[in-house]
């Protein structure tokens, strides 16, 4: 590939983090361009169709949608994430759009007010972590020794609870061995660490609270909980001993 690549993205973006993984995998050097989408800037609002992220802008060409940027990549640049097999790679296409809609989940518990949405959303969560971890073999990746499109898909979505637990344990890896440890086999792939910027969590727990919807009263109280507690630990060695 001869084109400069530059990718428009924002921050806490999970497509975005798609196109990154993919770029990284295949070694392909690439600019990163960075936007404000409460403030969208004009010149982007002009090339992205949809006004969404990510955009890769291939010379004087722009691709749109994470999906057909992957499968772009996948098919001009090597190595392949897609397995060769056309029925195989047909079913990890289903695999990502699966992928999508666990990230539509996470969208609703981490925005909504709503208990009732809120309870849906986390047991749809709960249940599709379930399906997969019926899926998975012996890894570490989903597909096993391979790196596929599908685990660059969930990367970013396991990336969001890594955040969470900083505040507030969702449980919905509690039985579940072989997704826990694709999670951990995926945050330690280079590729994955790179795809964010450092601070990802402090923003997303931001952006959560900016929010202020039940995920983020959560977060208050196990917060306070831990402050409540770290007192009353602070209390108990700086009592004074009294004379007996």
């Amino acid at each position: 590939m001869t084109a400069k690549l530059k990718l428009v993205s924002f921050d806490l973006c999970p497509y975005v983090q798609r196109a990154a993984i993919a770029l990284a995998e295949k070694g392909v050097p690439f600019e990163r361009i960075t936007i404000d989408l409460t403030d969208k800037p004009d010149w982007f609002k002009a090339i992205s169709p949809l006004g969404k992220v990510p955009l890769l802008m291939v010379g004087d060409e722009v691709l749109f949608e994470s999906a057909a940027i992957v499968e772009y990549l996948d098919e001009t640049v090597t190595p392949t994430l897609h397995p060769e097999d056309a029925l195989t790679r047909a079913r990890h296409r289903g695999w990502v759009e699966f992928g999508s809609q666990v990230l539509a989940n996470i969208w609703t518990v981490e925005t909504t007010k709503d208990r009732a949405a809120f309870d849906a959303a986390l047991a749809a969560i709960g249940s599709k972590f379930e399906r997969l971890e019926a899926e998975l073999g012996k890894g570490p990746f989903f597909a096993g020794e391979k790196f596929t499109i599908v685990d660059a898909v969930f990367a970013p979505v396991f990336r969001y609870f890594d955040g969470f637990e900083q505040a507030v344990d969702l449980e919905v890896f509690v039985g579940r061995s072989k997704l826990v440890a694709w999670r951990r086999a995926l945050a330690a792939r280079p590729s994955v660490r790179g795809a964010v910027v450092p601070d990802y969590t402090d923003r997303l727990l931001a952006f959560v609270r900016r929010h202020d919807g039940l995920l983020a009263g959560m977060m208050k109280q196990a917060e306070a909980a831990r402050r409540s507690a770290s007192a009353r630990r602070s209390g108990v060695l700086r009592r004074p001993a009294t004379a007996l």
